[in-house]
């Protein structure tokens, strides 16, 4: 069986992902001991993981230009390259200083930004259109493999050697990803001499853009109502993850007396209960993709699937966050946590995907300035956490907002939402 050549950049585009993201939360595991050794409070700890976003924000918008304008290759190529070098020498800016460590995380948002908005812009001429969702969904699963790997292997490194050397090995990866990206993949696919021509016709023939993108009309996108349906639906959405990706370890970690689950940072149970959501996420976002490409060739409405998937996912995830709050059983909530990853797979078909409904050629730019929209929660949430720990010591006041934040989210997506071309 010859596999399709354009799976081949979907595998690639994958692992760009998970490298993105085992960089990404790192910190949140090491950030334990760090906080331990540097003597940091709370809210100092909120500032450190938020910093990221900072720089996040900035170049999601500008790496989704330029990938769009000259091709994602280049732009996520040598991105990575540059955020893989940030992770390595984040050790030695830590022990510079609190604001030379967050300086460090701020320099790897700038390079980390380009990732989604370059092979968004990849795939909005690579991939057919009925293979868009389940394409998206896989590539997403690497925000799950990630955070799994990123999780566990910082916590087990941790363990045997010190929370240094978590920055040093994940940052070598990097450039060994790269020396097959060069390789293998080019922005547009009429410039791959690797691919045949009976692929190159098929792909040309169904992907949804085949063309470079003039300027972002950037005032249009904002007065654009199904526009600021994604971006506040990323925004919402972002806000739930986020302070997740920065505090579930310290959650898991955290005594029982302050809401927590009081499980030692070594131990297999701490492994085993960010393994078990993180595994379900994986699976979760794959079928997610294939359910909602299933509906879309069974007849059934684009629109209507983009808005059922998403209020799964929105409503759902927020009923099972507030239930967390009532919980002090580890075996419930890793239930919980599961089942709101399910809901997180279904939604994959929803705001995740619409860019490319309203504006083929700019989808690199849709999902860059959506994307930066939404990273102000990024920003905004691993912070306001700190702050609400170190206010009330208690957990539950961020589920609640948690789940207040995807309930608005949801309903604004519910009413905006269009899958109508916008752009031209």
């Amino acid at each position: 069986m010859i596999i399709p050549y354009r799976f081949k950049v979907v595998f690639l585009s994958f692992l760009a992902v998970f490298i993105c993201y085992i960089d990404r939360v790192n910190i949140s595991v090491a950030i334990i001991p760090m906080q331990e050794q540097f003597g940091w409070s709370e809210s100092q700890v909120g500032i450190i993981l938020g910093s990221f976003y900072f720089g996040y924000m900035i170049t999601m918008i500008l790496g989704g230009y330029l990938a769009d304008k000259y091709g994602g290759k280049k732009v996520l190529g040598y991105a990575l390259l540059i955020w893989s070098l940030f992770t390595i020498i984040t050790p030695f800016f830590a022990y510079q200083g609190l604001w030379w460590l967050i300086l460090i995380r701020i320099l790897m948002g700038l390079g980390e930004g380009v990732t989604f908005p370059s092979w968004h812009a990849i795939y909005a001429r690579w991939i057919p259109f009925q293979e868009r969702t389940r394409a998206i969904g896989f590539t997403n699963s690497g925000i799950a493999a990630g955070t799994l790997f990123g999780f566990a292997v910082a916590a087990l490194i941790i363990a045997n050697y010190s929370w240094e050397w978590v920055f040093y090995s994940f940052g070598l990866l990097g450039f060994f990803w790269y020396f097959f990206w060069n390789r293998i993949v080019t922005s547009f696919p009429e410039d791959n001499k690797l691919l045949s021509d009976e692929e190159l016709h098929y792909i040309k023939t169904e992907a949804p853009s085949k063309e470079s993108a003039p300027t972002i009309p950037l005032l249009k996108l904002i007065r654009n109502a199904p526009f600021m349906a994604i971006a506040v639906a990323t925004f919402c959405n972002n806000w739930s993850l986020y302070t997740f990706l920065s505090y579930l370890p310290k959650y898991v970690n955290a005594p029982v007396a302050q809401g927590g689950m009081g499980i030692d940072l070594g131990s297999n149970t701490f492994i085993y209960s960010i393994l078990i959501p993180s595994l379900v996420a994986i699976f979760s976002l794959i079928l997610g993709g294939f359910l909602a490409d299933g509906l879309i060739k069974r007849g059934y409405g684009l629109l209507n699937v983009r808005r059922s998937v998403n209020s799964i996912g929105f409503f759902g995830s927020a009923l099972l966050l507030y239930l967390i709050s009532l919980e002090d059983s580890l075996i419930n909530v890793v239930i919980l946590l599961s089942l709101i990853n399910v809901c997180s797979g279904i939604c994959a078909g929803g705001f995740g995907v619409n860019h490319a409904d309203l504006g083929p050629k700019y989808t690199g730019s849709l999902v860059g300035i959506a994307g930066s929209i939404g990273m102000l929660a990024a920003i905004i949430s691993p912070i306001a956490a700190g702050y609400i720990l170190e206010i009330t010591n208690s957990w539950s006041s961020i589920f609640y907002v948690c789940t207040f934040v995807l309930l608005f989210g949801g309903t604004f997506y519910l009413l905006f939402a269009s899958v109508e071309k916008q752009f031209d």
